[in-house]
């Protein structure tokens, strides 16, 4: 059965906590592996692994192995994926423009 809401066909692609961030910082560079764990606060190895596979999987990113030692290996956003993170801005704004301090946000949440 088709999806009724076109939200369902962008969750298939960007669910998730990690992926939309994934998303953020590819926009604007290519990345590297290493500097994208540093970029993404809080998320393990082995999760980036699986989220930049997916996202790689899914035609959004591309993976460019340059076989080089030391390893080196860079992350592109594709032309699919910069469509999916201009979708994704009207929400980043949204979040800046109703953003609040983190422990206020702490009492919102967990009253």
């Amino acid at each position: 059965m088709e999806p009724i809401c076109g939200l369902d066909v962008a969750l298939h692609y960007v669910g998730g906590k990690w992926k939309p961030i994934l998303l953020f910082h590819l926009h604007s560079a290519p990345r590297r592996f290493g500097e994208l764990k540093r970029l993404v606060d809080g998320i393990s190895e082995k999760v980036l692994i699986q989220q930049l596979r997916d996202l790689v999987q899914h035609g959004i990113v591309t993976r460019h192995d340059f076989q080089e030692v030391p390893p080196r290996v860079e992350y592109t956003i594709t032309d699919f994926g910069q469509s999916l993170a201009l979708a994704l801005q009207p929400l980043c704004d949204w979040g800046n423009a109703n953003r609040v301090p983190r422990g206020e946000l702490d009492r919102v949440l967990h009253p």
